[in-house]
Formats: C-alpha cells, structure tokens, sequence
C-alpha cells in the first residue's frame, strides 16, 4: 500500500546540510515536532554513505509513521526500500522512475516552468514541487518563479503541490496562500538554532493558513 501523503512540512536534507550534526537526530527532531515528510538530498556522498545514511533515517523514521523521500538517486531508493522518489527535470524520467520503483511507492517531480508542467507525466507521479518560490543558495541552477507565476501553476496542476526554494518562517505563508499543500524547506529547519522549535512554528504558519482558507 502506498504511504499516506501529507506534504505540510517538508524536510529536505543531507550532511551539507547539517555541519557538524546528524541529520538523523534532525529529521526525528522535525519529525517528532510536525514535519510530515522527509527527503535525503545528498550530492556529496558516494553510493556506500547514501545507502548507509538513507537505512538508518528509514530505521528512525519507520515507528513514527513519517515517509522518507530519496532525491533523484532510485537506486539508493529500492536499496533500502525508501518510501519514495523524487526527481528533477535533469534526472532519470519520471515515466522510467515509476516503473522501477513500482505502483506502491510514492513519486515526486520538479517543474519551475509552464513547459516542464505541460510535459509532466501526470499518471506516473503524486506531487509536483514547483520552484523555486523564493531566491535559494541550495541549488546553484534554480530558477527563480516568483510567486505570481508559482501560484499560476499550482492553480493549473492536477496534483498535490509542495513549494520549493528559499522558503522560511518568514515567507512560508505566503506559499500556502498562493494554493500550496505544503512547503519543502531546507536550512529553515536545518540551519535554525531549534530544529524543534522551526518545525513547530512551520507547521503552525501551515495550518493557520489553511484553517483561513
């Protein structure tokens, strides 16, 4: 059975992300304060440390009935039995993701334009992140969509919607106004002095905005 999917408070994360800290104590800390999903994002790690990372978030997330996400890599994924993929538009297929990880997992796809939305195969995925909402340092390429055009495409897209990019506790609600499920954050949790204490106050703005509208 496919994992419930409750985009609210997204965690992304990987060791350059948490320096000097494991980002297993900060994803059960998001989690056990209301984040509701979790994504490994490693650019760094070889094959070896992402699988040995992803099985011990899977070890840590699994009795808290929180999904984890590996980003682009499917082959870490089915290692380790993940929850999920997630994949951008330079990444395997979406089409091709679908059929390797098969019908029961849960698939994620990146679109920041109206073209890539219009190409986006539906029927293979979940949730779209689209982004980037706001200005972000995480991700050298990422165009900014500002969010008039973000809340275009979120209107138009027949899926689940997370915003991605340069989302914080500053700005987060105006992604929920602007039709959002939930925001996918990064240094927002990871960078912030109380992991627990970011979490709690992201999935309060979540929730106090959609509870207006």
């Amino acid at each position: 059975m496919k994992p419930l999917l409750d985009l609210s408070v997204y965690l992304v994360l990987g060791p350059q992300d948490c320096p000097g800290q494991d980002p297993v104590d900060i994803a059960v800390a998001a989690v056990q304060n209301g984040a509701t999903l979790v994504q490994l994002r490693d650019k760094t790690g070889s094959t070896r440390e992402q699988i040995e990372l992803a099985e011990r978030l899977m070890r840590a997330l699994k009795p808290l009935n929180v999904p984890l996400i590996i980003n682009d890599r499917v082959d870490v994924a089915l290692a380790v039995d993940a929850d999920g993929v997630h994949v951008g538009q330079d990444d395997m297929d979406a089409t091709k993701a679908r059929e390797l990880i098969g019908a029961n997992k849960l698939l994620g796809l990146s679109v920041s334009t109206q073209d890539e939305l219009d190409a986006a195969d539906i029927s293979a995925c979940d949730y779209l992140g689209i982004g980037a909402c706001f200005p972000t340092g995480s991700k050298d390429d990422a165009a900014e969509v500002g969010m008039r055009s973000f809340a275009g495409l979120t209107a138009q897209s027949q899926l689940p919607v997370v915003g991605i990019g340069g989302i914080s506790l500053a700005n987060a609600d105006q992604v929920i106004k602007a039709g959002a499920d939930g925001v996918a954050v990064i240094s927002a949790i990871c960078g912030a002095s109380s992991p627990s204490a970011a979490t709690r106050k992201l999935q309060d703005i979540v929730k106090s905005v959609k509870d207006l509208g």
